[in-house]
């Protein structure tokens, strides 16, 4: 059963939200057992990532203000983010539509994606979203007020941002692709399809018609000081092969303080589970939580600023990251 106190919400796997990816729990997703041989890697340099870099990406998209949808802060920041992408990617493509947040308003929805090697058959989906909530609905004076989303929302980016000049620099074997998503924290706990709406409509109207990756990796608040990295439940359910590849190379580089085997039970309805079962992409979550489940006390609050975000946890995700899609992006 979910409870309903979170976005992102949190519950115990029981099987009923997420019975539908019985089919798919093997330890390796369907058609993907052959690919470790046509792109490994083992002798390539991996590039060094670049914390200073990935924390000034954070806190210029906080500069422009709270990017809530239908705000002049999403213009200026979705224009920022394309000019930040144009001549990094292969390919660029900005989704531009309207979906409908609750209460009934229509509201503008920009999701940008960034391809590199777009000829590249075995891909991997790398995203976040870039919006901020539209209010503080867990602060503890005055839930009404706006926030600036440094760990939830601008954290996510400036890691993939930092990736994307990596990519740029020296290109891997593998096809990547960033989607950068829009208009995931609008929604309300009473529907949790409410949440998510950029990913939604990117998972019926992909970028590429038909369009396939291997597995996706969704970064969700990556920018906390102490943050600390769980297996969610529904994460295992559906990727489980990639998700301990991904643990396993970062506790392999040392940062096993961060990345834990522990099972906290938690499940969360997050990007992840549209790009699962609309798409049908097995991804998984890298997502920040206490050992109780529950997320970091800055989660929804106006203490969510560049206060809390830490170069460290950034270079410990971004590292990691690079490790696996320029050494072993599908030994799993």
């Amino acid at each position: 059963m979910f409870s309903f106190h979170m976005h992102k919400l949190i519950g115990i796997l029981t099987g009923v939200a997420l019975c539908a990816a019985a089919c798919h729990s093997d330890t390796k997703p369907s058609g993907t057992t052959d690919t470790a041989s046509t792109t490994k890697q083992v002798n390539v340099n991996v590039p060094v990532f670049n914390a200073d870099s990935a924390y000034a990406y954070t806190d210029k998209q906080v500069s422009f203000g709270p990017r809530i949808p239908a705000t002049p802060a999403q213009n200026t920041c979705a224009e920022w983010l394309i000019a930040q992408f144009k001549p990094l990617a292969d390919t660029l493509y900005v989704q531009r539509t309207n979906v409908t947040v609750p209460g009934g308003k229509s509201v503008p929805c920009i999701n940008v994606i960034a391809s590199f090697n777009p000829d590249a058959a075995q891909r991997i989906l790398l995203l976040t979203h870039w919006d901020t909530r539209p209010h503080a609905d867990q602060d503890a004076f005055d839930k009404t007020k706006q926030f600036d989303g440094a760990d939830d929302g601008a954290s996510g980016v400036g890691v993939l941002l930092e990736v994307a000049r990596q990519l740029h620099a020296q290109h891997p074997a593998a096809g990547i692709d960033i989607l950068l998503e829009d208009v995931e924290d609008s929604g309300v706990s009473e529907d949790e399809n409410s949440y998510c709406l950029g990913t939604q409509y990117w998972a019926r109207n992909p970028h590429v018609k038909g369009y396939k990756a291997n597995y996706g990796i969704l970064l969700d608040m990556v920018g906390g000081r102490g943050s600390q990295f769980y297996m969610e439940a529904g994460s295992q359910q559906y990727a489980y092969g990639p998700m301990k590849m991904f643990w396993d190379v970062a506790n392999r580089l040392g940062y096993s303080d961060y990345f834990r085997y522990e099972n906290t039970g938690a499940a969360i309805t997050d990007d992840h589970v549209y790009i699962n079962t609309i798409a049908m992409i097995p991804t998984f979550d890298v997502i920040a939580m206490q050992p109780s489940g529950n997320f970091a006390p800055h989660w929804h609050t106006t203490n969510d600023n560049m206060q809390v975000i830490d170069k460290r946890t950034l270079q410990v995700v971004g590292q990691t990251l690079l490790e696996v899609i320029y050494k072993q992006p599908f030994e799993y």
